[in-house]
């Protein structure tokens, strides 16, 4: 039996799409469980849509997740003439012929289709013609002689077996009008050149797949295995597109999911393995098998992904956890001055606490950042004389402490709740809005001992003034 090799294949059309990830991650899962290999195929044969821009994105974003793809990434542009050579061979041993129809005639027979409300397919009007026929003005495209009768059976690896009437496979296009080569042409012919053993993707290409299949057989060659995965449907139960917000890597990125934790919700999307929910890569690669691929549609849950996320983010040791903020504000909020680094890092233990993603550490961060405290309105009307007193009172006590610790504080915070006849809240609220510009935040006592004694005295100064 020859190695497994498996394939991605994606169009550089735009950005890369989360169903796009999952497929070329469980295709990369599958090859490396089999101890096989995985390829990036770039079909970039549409040449007004296709950008450089997408394809680095693309190859950007399976890095980003773990996905390694062995050798150079196959790019299918540069393989045009093979296609038309394989259309060349087909049309000399009878498996395709020439069609002179008219775009007008074309139209016609669409036209009446939808009229019979039925689907349309070609009438293989030039089908069993002679050239000699065939009118001088018009450009013919060459289309695939399709079964007519019996059917065709596909052992799928997840649908299980498939039938469809060859009479519904109309004699599709395989070189247009113009000379280049259409979609299946091209897939089947870089499929076979690539030695592809598996072909796992997506259930809207069955169709394709049984077209793809004639071609495999008119030339002879070996039939790959298929196997078929269910598309990603949004929450309220329609396919997922480009067009839908949080549908790249880069939206989830964005908002601080970290890759890992993005990764297994998506391994977890539509397969699983006995009970178990959290899979480092190496027991993903481990338990991977497509038998345990469900045959319905998953719903995307941006609530399951966040709580994965907050999983990877208590879990991960505090020191990478820095590194990984530290990146993602550089990305995409700002650099972390080299005077805040300390003390963000010795406070990720409580600013992490009921954090979903990197953006909530770095709003819960964003106190020890901020060089300037901004009180909002509302929260300035909070600090009323009683209140100043209070934080006054406090700054004085601390005046003498070397260090701010939670034993020395604790006296001082449960004296003022005496002097004042007020409860916990009473003597917190006000300290938390002087110090961090908000009612609301982590503990008074980690503001306190993140911020350290200087800072503290500085903002309340500024407060009470």
């Amino acid at each position: 039996m020859s190695k497994i090799a498996t394939r991605f294949a994606p169009s550089p059309t735009g950005p890369l799409h989360i169903g796009g990830v999952r497929t070329a991650l469980f295709n990369w899962l599958f090859s490396k469980n089999q101890g096989g290999t995985f390829h990036l195929r770039i079909e970039d044969t549409d040449k007004e849509r296709s950008k450089d821009e997408y394809k680095d994105q693309i190859i950007k974003s399976l890095k980003n997740i773990g996905i390694e793809y062995d050798g150079d990434e196959y790019i299918q542009s540069k393989q045009i003439n093979n296609h038309v050579k394989i259309a060349n061979e087909l049309l000399q041993n009878g498996h395709a012929y020439k069609c002179y129809c008219s775009n007008e005639e074309i139209e016609e027979q669409k036209k009446r289709a939808k009229q019979k409300k039925i689907p349309y397919i070609y009438n293989r009007k030039w089908r069993d013609k002679k050239e000699t026929e065939a009118p001088d003005n018009i450009k013919p495209v060459i289309r695939f002689k399709s079964k007519i009768e019996g059917s065709t059976a596909l052992k799928d690896l997840v649908q299980g077996d498939v039938q469809i009437d060859n009479n519904t496979i109309e004699d599709f296009i395989i070189i247009r009008n113009d000379g280049s080569p259409t979609y299946n042409l091209s897939a089947a012919v870089d499929d076979h050149e690539m030695k592809i053993t598996h072909i796992i993707r997506g259930d809207d290409h069955k169709i394709n797949t049984f077209k793809q299949m004639q071609i495999y057989e008119a030339m002879n060659w070996g039939l790959p295995s298929y196997a078929h995965i269910p598309l990603i449907h949004t929450a309220d139960g329609k396919k997922l597109s480009k067009r839908d917000r949080a549908s790249t890597i880069d939206d989830y990125s964005n908002i601080g999911i970290m890759p890992e934790a993005l990764r297994n919700y998506l391994l977890r999307l539509g397969w699983s393995y006995k009970d178990k929910e959290i899979f480092t890569l190496d027991e993903s690669i481990k338990y991977f098998n497509l038998e345990g691929i469900g045959k319905s549609p998953s719903k995307l849950d941006i609530s399951r992904i966040l709580s994965m996320n907050e999983h990877y983010i208590k879990n991960i040791n505090e020191k990478e956890l820095y590194e990984r903020l530290e990146e993602y504000c550089l990305i995409y909020k700002e650099k972390i001055e080299t005077n805040k680094k300390d003390k963000l890092k010795n406070s990720l233990s409580f600013l992490k606490n009921k954090a979903k993603t990197l953006e909530d550490v770095y709003n819960n961060s964003k106190y020890i950042l901020s060089n300037e405290v901004i009180i909002n309105k509302n929260d300035l009307e909070l600090i009323d004389e009683k209140a100043k007193k209070i934080i006054i009172d406090f700054k004085t006590e601390i005046s003498s402490q070397e260090k701010l610790s939670k034993p020395t504080l604790e006296p001082i915070i449960n004296n003022l709740i005496k002097k004042y006849e007020t409860n916990f809240k009473g003597v917190g609220q006000p300290l938390r809005i002087a110090l961090t510009g908000s009612k609301f935040g982590p503990g008074i006592y980690d503001i306190l001992m993140s911020l350290g004694k200087i800072d503290v005295e500085m903002r309340l100064s500024k407060v009470i003034k």
